[in-house]
């Protein structure tokens, strides 16, 4: 934990740092790429980087780190330690780069704050990041050995690509070689690998909105400006190869008997979908609601599926169209007029506001926060909380 001889420099200095945080991450990236111009090819997000969505995600976990360790002395922030450990994982990040990334960011720290900064500070970030790092880096290890195999990417086949409501596909693959096959749970995701017309590799992830052992199936929308999805969306094809990772993220579906509540918005109905297809497959006789939400009927990318689904295990499933039809709600979605299942565990995916809204609601309305799981897809893991 945080020394008693750092504590207090980095509770003093911590609305200083906090203040230039996004300075400072964003010359440390101009320092790493000038440095290691490799890692924008297939582990950085080019789109996050002209955005500065990775800027302001890294400023975020430095700073939301600090806080807690000051707050919170003997702790350390367990579930958003896992939760990026799993994004990690998913683009096999090694220990190594750990200390490239130190390198650069503290080089940048002390030219931001030359005027400011002396030993007993940089000391004292020092230990705030290696604690940090080394807990990442404990958890990326586990992650990695519990993997049935040792490879960060591996082929897959595409056997089918299939319209998946407007400006969505659904891609099914199966191994294109004998490596072993780590099964998914419902919930998680895997990492695509792609190369873009200028010869440049991106990486996205994607949730498995069905999981079948020895098949993954992955459903994406084409977003404006998207790189990985319009590569995907224009030029892979039935027969063509795709580097996938194996799955990895912590939200998953939980074991037990209690009643479940799935609550999705857009594109993100894709791990909630795959949660309800396991429990359904399972012929479960748990109290299963179904929540979703869409501009629109033709816009819900895996109606079929959920819809199916959630009649097989006779679960109640509610809709909010912003352009209502079929006897859906209008409007977005909210829990005030929702008859939630007692001791109900709660799902939810989707945009961050959607996500954050649906959360208040569900702890006024008195499911804990301890049975309200999320995931978080892009950089910005630590505004959720």
């Amino acid at each position: 934990m945080l020394s008693e001889k750092s504590r207090p420099v980095i509770e003093a200095t911590l609305p200083l740092v906090g203040s230039r945080i996004g300075e400072i991450t964003a010359d440390f990236y101009k320092r790493l790429f000038a440095a290691h111009p490799e890692l924008l090819d297939g582990l950085f997000s080019r789109s996050n980087q002209r955005s500065g969505e990775q800027q302001r995600a890294l400023a975020g976990s430095i700073a939301a780190f600090a806080t807690h360790l000051v707050n919170n002395p003997n702790t350390l922030p367990e579930a958003v330690l896992s939760r990026i450990a799993h994004k990690h994982a998913s683009l096999g990040i090694r220990e190594e780069q750990y200390g490239v990334v130190y390198e650069h960011l503290f080089a940048a720290i002390a030219a931001d704050l030359a005027d400011v900064i002396t030993p007993e500070i940089a000391e004292a970030w020092t230990e705030v990041y290696w604690l940090m790092a080394d807990a990442l880096i404990k958890i990326e290890k586990g992650l990695y050995a519990a993997q049935a195999n040792d490879r960060m990417w591996t082929p897959w086949r595409v056997t089918a690509k299939s319209p998946a409501g407007a400006d969505a596909l659904t891609f099914t693959l199966e191994p294109a070689d004998d490596t072993p096959v780590t099964a998914a749970r419902p919930g998680q995701y895997i990492s695509v690998k792609v190369q873009l017309p200028d010869g440049l590799h991106q990486v996205r992830q994607y949730s498995l909105s069905a999981d079948a052992g020895t098949s993954r199936t992955f459903t994406t929308k084409l977003n404006d400006g998207g790189e990985v999805s319009t590569a995907l969306h224009n030029g892979v094809e039935p027969g063509d190869i795709l580097e996938i990772s194996n799955p990895f993220g912590e939200i998953t579906l939980k074991d037990g008997d209690g009643p479940v509540i799935l609550a999705s918005a857009g594109i993100g109905c894709t791990p909630t979908a795959s949660m309800l297809r396991s429990l359904a497959a399972a012929g479960t006789n748990r109290d299963v609601l179904v929540l979703h939400a869409e501009r629109s009927m033709d816009s819900w990318a895996l109606s079929g599926q959920m819809t199916a689904d959630a009649a097989k295990i006779d679960a109640e499933l509610q809709l909010w169209l912003e352009q209502p039809q079929h006897g859906a709600k209008p409007g977005l979605m909210s829990l005030r007029d929702v008859e939630l299942p007692a001791d109900a565990s709660l799902y939810l995916c989707g945009p961050l506001p959607f996500m954050k809204k649906i959360r208040d609601e569900a702890v006024d309305a008195g499911i804990p926060a301890t049975r309200i799981h999320y995931e978080v897809f892009g950089p910005d893991v630590w505004l959720a909380n």
